[in-house]
């Protein structure tokens, strides 16, 4: 396909009649995309095949990697750029009077991710096809993703994320490899020649069906792997025609409505028991769905299940995907009738496990009666885990409760899923360097006296060529030009940018690319938001999840003093701002939708003071995802990551902003530690209070808000406005904010590195007016981002996790 344009001419024409039934100038634009896409697929499928061919021929190991998210954005442009073919289809496209443009505005952001989590594991699909590893990715497809976030009076709402509406011509159906997932019922045991077997009876079945969707590496057509996605059906149609006829409609259909919740939307709220025990569906649904899938296609392969550890990994990305391992001991010992001691060992020999919080609430754990009922078998198998886990270390620290109690997976009444995921696991590895000092030495430290071996470091990475080079084209052809193409295939090669650190002329350069890309995301705002920002001004952009440790609150505080300061005059060597948010508040988690709805009242309050206006403006854009954040990022000056110390695992955000020549104000928290390693301490700002005095602060206590409150007066009067009518018409709205920070202690420490934050942005903020001193000092965070590439990422993770071979 495509090997000039007029071979892509007719074959485009010839695939529009095929699949819609009229020529192309009668179609709609939707229909011109979907022509599109189901052409390029043609061919994508074909490489699939050969990818999996050699696979099989050269009988590598397999890594699949279970997530549940997986935010992979929008394809067809990317698509495009790896396999080469932007340039001949926008021109074929163009000689039919159709806009490639047009087209790519067509698809829909794929409702599959939510943050860090799930972009994380796209790119980490992403590198691993460029590098030829074979991986692919397991996990739910959902119908309505998480939530199309809307702004009604400056509060979210949550509406459905309706992205499967016109069908997704990226994915295919595979009926046939579907599997059977059973939840509830009761099991029975009897001994079968000489055997102890258990019977799973009265079970509620539900079908798994399997939609796959390729992963296409760039620059090349060799290496195509799989994301496979699992959607809930009933096991046979099952309405209920008596009922109907009784006119009991909502009876009539409940099993099926029942079965289909499962794959219905991601994190639905967990705030009640039926929430609760839909998550633990799903948890488990995906999980037995994909590995169910897994060793049926070994078993095609391979004559003996023993040697399966050789042949498949199992990756599991934080604890939602923990029950692979009760579920991968139920299939070895259920199934294939191995023993518990080969099944075992087979078990901790395949899965890998990445922790990604700190957090205890994120922790994941669930009430035992829970897992009892919903999944019987995987309790009893989960119980008999925890009975000998305690045999082991009753042996090894005898008399020892210590260590016990903690680490056991079976105590308080609850089912503890990180602990199991430690147990069961080879390989636990953390995602920046402090993060996984932490683990070891705090959330873990038992376990770490325990399996000190299983413990080790994997520091976060991003597709540098999806969020730099097909994300910010003016940029990457300036850098092609300055430094050759290997940046592209090597990121490290970024680094041959500082030989023109001192180049004037391509400083200025760089300055107007990023002021083309401060103009298309101004266009947007005023389009999206009737908002008119001014490109001229400082972009200070905070994007990301919504939560009380991620301070969004902190830079909002900021904002409130920067208002009182330029009302009153004292400001006015600050360069103009503008200040922009994204993010999603989860539908449950009511102080962040507070902070939310804060935010747009003082960006309604500011954008409407005249007084002002002309200096700084506050904008939220709604629904942020990836194709949002692919004209964020390249617009951005000052990228704020400033989560309290110790409680943000890595971030992946920090990177995206740097390779688009961002600067970082931020706390040392996360992968800004490496940042700051990597760039330089001249080129990032970091306030704050660090990891170790936070930590000390929880457990020693000593901080106390109202200290912070009464010693600094502009402190002081941001959090009076937040109750004293500041905000006309808000009445008690902002109390509970209010009394976070002072009458609940001020969890996250906003009060105390308020002062420091607030210095740390005014030096910022005189750097940018130094036009020379801030294009240097963004042109070094772009040459030393390459180290947080996710290729970086994926040949650690490959090399000494996986232990599998690499194809490049």
């Amino acid at each position: 396909m495509v090997t000039d344009k007029e071979t892509f001419i007719h074959e485009y024409c010839e695939k529009f009649i095929e699949i819609q039934g009229k020529i192309y100038t009668e179609g709609t634009a939707w229909e011109q995309y979907r022509t599109l896409v189901l052409l390029l697929r043609d061919k994508i499928s074909q490489d699939s095949v050969t990818t999996n061919n050699a696979y099989t021929e050269n009988m590598e190991k397999q890594v699949y990697y279970f997530s549940m998210e997986f935010m992979i954005g929008r394809l067809l442009s990317y698509y495009l750029m790896n396999l080469g073919l932007q340039e001949k289809v926008r021109e074929g496209l163009k000689e039919l009077g159709i806009s490639l443009e047009t087209l790519i505005q067509q698809e829909r952001d794929a409702g599959l991710g939510n943050g860090g989590l799930g972009r994380l594991a796209a790119c980490f699909l992403d590198s691993m096809a460029f590098l030829g590893v074979p991986g692919h990715g397991n996990g739910i497809r959902y119908k309505y993703g998480l939530f199309q976030q809307k702004l009604i009076d400056g509060s979210q709402v949550e509406l459905a994320d309706n992205w499967l509406k016109d069908s997704y011509p990226w994915e295919t159906r595979r009926a046939e490899k579907s599997v059977i997932v059973r939840f509830k019922g009761n099991i029975r045991t009897e001994m079968i020649d000489g055997k102890l077997k258990f019977i799973h009876e009265n079970e509620e079945s539900v079908l798994a069906v399997p939609y796959d969707i390729p992963i296409v590496s760039y620059d090349s057509n060799e290496n195509i792997n799989n994301l496979r996605l699992w959607s809930a059906e009933p096991v046979v149609e099952n309405f209920d025609f008596a009922s109907f006829n009784r006119g009991e409609f909502s009876k009539a259909v409940s099993y099926k409505a029942e079965v289909e919740a499962i794959s219905c939307i991601l994190y639905p709220d967990d705030s009640s028991q039926a929430g609760r025990e839909l998550r633990l569906k799903q948890e488990y649904f995906f999980v037995a769905a994909g590995l169910g899938a897994i060793v049926r296609r070994y078993k095609k392969k391979y004559d003996s299940i023993h040697g399966i550890a050789k042949k498949i990994a199992v990756h599991i990305n934080d604890t939602h995907p923990t029950l692979c391992i009760p579920e991968l001991m139920r299939i070895l010992i259920d199934d294939e009738d191995l023993g518990w001691e080969e099944a075992w060992n087979i078990t901790v020999n395949i899965i890998s496990f990445t922790n990604h919080t700190i957090l205890p609430e994120a922790l994941e754990k669930w009430p035992i009666e829970m897992l009892k009922s919903l999944l019987p078998r995987i309790y009893l198998i989960v119980e008999e885990i925890d009975h000998r886990y305690r045999e082991e270390i009753r042996r090894k620290y005898p008399g020892n409760t210590e260590i016990e109690h903690p680490t056991s997976v079976i105590h308080d009444g609850q089912i503890w899923m990180a602990n199991l995921a430690v147990i069961g696991s080879y390989s636990v590895n953390g995602v920046a360097s402090l993060h996984t000092k932490i683990l070891k030495k705090e959330v873990f430290r038992h376990f770490n006296l325990v399996y000190p071996y299983k413990f080790n470091n994997k520091t976060n990475g991003v597709s540098h060529r999806r969020f730099l080079l097909n994300a910010n084209p003016d940029l990457s052809n300036l850098i092609t030009n300055a430094i050759g193409e290997e940046w592209k295939k090597t990121a490290t090669k970024l680094e041959g940018l500082l030989a023109y650190r001192e180049d004037a002329a391509f400083l200025e350069e760089l300055a107007l690319v990023k002021r083309r890309n401060k103009e298309n995301l101004a266009k947007h705002i005023l389009e999206s938001q009737g908002i008119a920002v001014d490109p001229s001004s400082v972009f200070d952009v905070h994007v990301k999840r919504i939560h009380a440790y991620k301070r969004q609150l902190l830079n909002v505080l900021k904002i409130m003093d920067c208002y009182n300061r330029i009302k009153e005059n004292q400001d006015t060597i600050l360069p103009p701002q503008t200040f922009i948010f994204a993010g999603k508040a989860a539908p449950g988690y009511y102080y962040a939708k507070n902070v939310i709805k804060l935010i747009n009242t003082v960006a309604d309050k500011i954008n409407h003071d005249p007084t002002v206006n002309n200096r700084m403006k506050v904008v939220f854009l709604e629904n942020f995802n990836v194709s949002l954040a692919e004209k964020i990022y390249p617009a951005a000056d000052i990228s704020e990551q400033i989560s309290t110390a110790s409680r943000e695992a890595s971030g992946t955000g920090n990177m995206k902003f740097i390779m688009n020549g961002a600067v970082t104000l931020g706390t040392l928290d996360g992968a800004n530690v490496e940042i700051l390693k990597e760039v330089g301490k001249e080129n990032i700002m970091i306030f704050g209070l660090s990891a170790e005095e936070v930590l000390e602060y929880y457990r020693q206590g000593g901080y106390k808000s109202w200290d912070e409150y009464h010693k600094y007066p502009r402190l002081k009067r941001v959090i009076d406005q937040l109750i004293n009518n500041f905000f006309p018409g808000a009445g008690g709205e902002f109390q509970e904010i209010y009394d976070s920070l002072l009458r609940e202690k001020d969890e996250f420490f906003v009060l105390k590195d308020f002062c420091p934050y607030i210095q740390a942005y005014q030096n910022l903020n005189q750097l940018y007016t130094n036009g020379q001193k801030w294009n240097q000092m963004s042109l070094v965070n772009i040459a030393r981002s390459g180290f947080f590439s996710s290729d970086r990422s994926i040949l650690e993770y490959a090399e000494k996790i996986w232990r599998v071979t690499i194809n490049k």
